[in-house]
């Protein structure tokens, strides 16, 4: 079965080449392509994109197009302000913290795609190696916020076990960061989004 497509576009390349990394990690299933501009896009063949993610210049360069797919369409926003945001899309503010960015976009695909059930079967990498009960317990604390010694304190067991537990969980997932880690938790069910 073929994998949505997805399109991002800014005029930023620094930004767009961030974007799609954080769009490959939060939504693996789909298919993330990338453009400098509408016109790019428009070469390519835009209809079989299920989104497209803009910067906030180019939807209002190109606001006609994107109001015809208003529903499609996700804005990038300097702003986390309703305000200043564009009416009728929906707008994510991309100078958030990581954590919260990534939040909002673990969110985001969340509701509009009923939990990934509307979506392919992900394959599950040959290299993951399962988690134990434990280290799931310890992960869903991680993407929680909490530090080492919380962790140790919640499950009653020693800070020395907690770290190894973390050392287990990055070499298994071969995640580094809080973010990997919490698209990692979020998409295999071990937290809900609302819950961090």
């Amino acid at each position: 079965m073929e994998h949505p497509k997805v399109a991002v576009i800014n005029e930023d390349t620094l930004a767009l080449i961030g974007m799609k990394t954080l769009l490959d990690q939060v939504m693996p299933i789909m298919e993330t392509h990338t453009f400098n501009n509408l016109e790019e896009l428009l070469q390519d063949g835009e209809e079989h994109f299920v989104h497209f993610f803009v910067s906030q210049a180019v939807l209002l360069n190109n606001r006609d197009y994107f109001m015809q797919r208003r529903y499609q369409t996700i804005v990038f926003t300097p702003t986390d302000d309703p305000a200043a945001q564009p009416t009728g899309f929906h707008c994510i503010c991309c100078h958030l913290p990581e954590k919260q960015l990534v939040r909002r976009l673990l969110a985001l695909e969340q509701r509009a795609h009923g939990h990934g059930q509307h979506l392919p079967p992900q394959s599950v990498p040959t290299v993951e190696k399962k988690l134990s009960k434990r280290e799931i317990d310890v992960l869903r604390l991680i993407v929680k916020g909490y530090i080492n010694k919380e962790i140790a304190d919640k499950l009653n067991i020693g800070l020395t076990t907690v770290i190894t537990h973390r050392k287990n969980i990055v070499t298994k997932l071969g995640r580094r960061s809080v973010s990997a880690l919490t698209i990692y938790a979020v998409m295999h069910g071990y937290v809900d989004v609302s819950s961090i």
